[in-house]
């Protein structure tokens, strides 16, 4: 087997490259109307700002209005001067939500195509990384990710942008009605804020960096327990399960308390910066009137100014923060995407054309780590139309024949020839097209049985469908049950026997309909009854393919047309069954000790 591996990702520099990675799926230039609603969404933010600017105007006209002399025109002028005031806010409220439905599609948008370029480079990945890697991990990875795009987007670009524009006019608006002093004053808290904030949530990012990592582990945990539901029944292991996970869910927790602490110093920080600027700007105000420079209005003036401004301030701690995560997520996520993908088709690589479907291993040696070589050499040829078997002792390397006729792997040296052409330089799609395989542990979808054997050619019908199920002796048990085709088969096939979900797999793989078959261990999993049963419906499909057959139980292929023995990586014999049985040598010892262990059993049972 592979050695095991680091299941997390390469971490990859959680900075503004980043987001540069991502605006190509912002942009999208090959759809249409994304640039016309990414303007218009900019141009409701340039309006609601404008109207936002408006109101302090208002409420010092007004508050000016009502500090003075009482008359009727007066009155209708402080009126008209609410009713602006209202409207404004309303109008605000407007362009935001307008804003919103506009680039919502947008955003959604783009989630989707760098989610599915995601779940599509997963599929490419090597069968090495699938084997290293906790499912809970990697859908954890996903998900923060694809979360973090619609909070990058609507940050940056409802908020940061809006808040860079809101600073620019404010300053603009402090200087022609106060001068220079409130300017630098203002510009100077906000560089402050910027800098505090910035610095403590750095600090925060490895906090969260270590929290998304326990929170993972422990994720990968509890689905991998959950997962093994049955293996954790049999062995008693409840006690220990939970120990596993309550140290990881423990150490989850402490984490998140060191984060939460350290949002509480930024948070008391950023509010004595904006609450010191408050006070002191409307001190300044007040003895500006005092010496009649000023009027009552210009107090709510700045007041308003400055709680506008503080508003996105505010938020812009908790946008940094959010952004600063979102980097994080996003470049965990990029990191899947930027995973090595060991097996690659050949440049303009051709389709594989199979008339005669032949299979020969030519000097093939590989290991699934440098330091462990598991084929020396093998060289073996399976004739087309004729049915091979591959046997031997555990660890001779048997299942990795299988892993490499797949390709999920590439020969260190030598060649892998169907139909006389090399696998290496022919595209997988095509080159796993023609193979069908029956494995020992057969995994279902958690669907129902119909889809399970469909899922054999994607375009397979209920009349495919039917006759496959027929082909595989698994009709009448379909026609018995209320549901027929419908039935659901629970995660994994849980909800069916061993023997029906092998003739599920079959069926499924008749519904492929390949010129070559693979059977790995079809049936040591099961009983005697049921393998007899399965061993049947397998030789009638045979029929007329290439049948590649690798056994542990040598009664289970002893009417092969051939037979490779293999032992520690290489060919030891080859032959039919009873040339190996006159040969006297590995296979023959095999075989002895099978009849013995079966006699010993026969004994046991009486």
């Amino acid at each position: 087997m592979p050695p095991d591996a680091p299941s997390r990702p390469d971490r990859t520099p959680a900075d503004w490259r980043t987001v540069k990675r991502f605006l190509p799926y912002l942009w999208q230039s090959g759809r249409k109307g994304v640039r016309t609603r990414l303007a218009m969404a900019l141009l409701l933010i340039l309006l609601s700002k404008l109207t936002v600017f408006s109101m302090p105007y208002a409420m010092r006209s007004l508050t000016n209005d009502m500090a003075g002399p009482s008359s009727q025109p007066v009155m209708w002028a402080a009126i008209w001067l609410v009713v602006a005031y209202t409207a404004a806010r309303f109008t605000t409220v407007l362009f935001d939500n307008i804003r919103n439905v506009v680039f919502e599609r947008v955003g959604q948008t783009s989630v989707q195509m760098l989610a599915e370029d995601v779940f599509v480079r997963l599929h490419r990945l090597s069968l090495r990384f699938h084997l290293a890697r906790r499912t809970g991990e990697v859908t954890k990875i996903i998900e923060r990710g694809t979360k973090s795009i619609n909070n990058m987007l609507y940050f940056l670009l409802f908020n940061i942008a809006p808040t860079v524009l809101e600073l620019g006019i404010s300053t603009a608006i402090f200087y022609s009605n106060f001068g220079w002093g409130l300017v630098a004053v203002t510009l100077a808290s906000v560089i402050a804020y910027i800098v505090v904030t910035t610095k403590i949530t750095e600090w925060r990012a490895a906090l969260r960096l270590r929290m998304n990592e326990l929170d993972g582990q422990a994720l990968g945990r509890a689905v991998d327990s959950l997962l093994n539901y049955e293996t954790v029944k049999y062995f008693g292991a409840e006690a220990r399960e939970h120990a596993r996970y309550s140290q990881a869910a423990e150490s989850y927790m402490n984490a998140a308390v060191k984060s939460e602490n350290s949002l509480a110093l930024l948070n008391v920080l950023q509010a004595v910066i904006t609450n010191l600027l408050m006070g002191g700007a409307m001190a300044y105000t007040v003895w500006e009137w005092s010496r009649g420079h000023l009027r009552v209005g210009d107090l709510v003036f700045v007041n308003m100014l400055l709680m506008q401004l503080f508003r996105p301030l505010d938020f812009l701690g908790m946008v940094y923060r959010t952004i600063r995560q979102g980097l994080i997520d996003m470049a965990q996520m990029f990191a899947l995407i930027d995973t090595e993908v060991e097996v690659r088709d050949a440049p303009g690589a051709p389709a594989l054309i199979v008339n005669e479907p032949t299979v020969v291993f030519d000097n093939v040696v590989f290991g699934y780590d440098k330091e462990r070589t598991i084929l020396h050499g093998l060289s073996l040829e399976v004739p087309a139309g004729r049915s091979v078997a591959i046997v031997g002792p555990s660890g001779a390397g048997k299942s990795t024949i299988g892993r490499l006729l797949f390709r999920f792997y590439d020969p260190w040296e030598g060649r892998i020839l169907i139909a006389g052409q090399d696998i290496s330089q022919v595209t997988q799609e095509s080159l796993r097209s023609v193979i069908g395989i029956v494995p020992q542990d057969s995994v279902l979808f958690n669907d129902t049985i119909g889809y399970n054997i469909a899922y054999g050619r994607g375009d397979a019908d209920m009349g495919d469908v039917t006759a496959a199920a027929r082909g595989a002796a698994i009709l009448p048990f379909i026609e018995r049950l209320p549901a027929g085709f419908d039935t659901q088969v629970g995660e994994r096939g849980l909800k069916l026997s061993g023997g029906e979900k092998q003739r599920v797999a079959i069926a499924r793989t008749l519904v492929k309909n390949p010129p070559i078959l693979l059977l790995d261990e079809a049936t040591s999993a099961l009983d005697t009854r049921t393998e007899q049963e399965i061993l049947a419906t397998l030789r009638r499909i045979s029929e007329d393919r290439t049948t590649i057959s690798i056994a542990h139980r040598l009664s289970t292929i002893a009417d092969s047309d051939l037979i490779y023995v293999m032992q520690e990586g290489r060919l030891a014999e080859q032959g039919t069954h009873l040339e190996l049985l006159r040969h006297d040598g590995l296979y023959a010892e095999m075989w002895a000790r099978q009849l013995i262990e079966g006699e010993e059993l026969d004994a046991a049972a009486e």
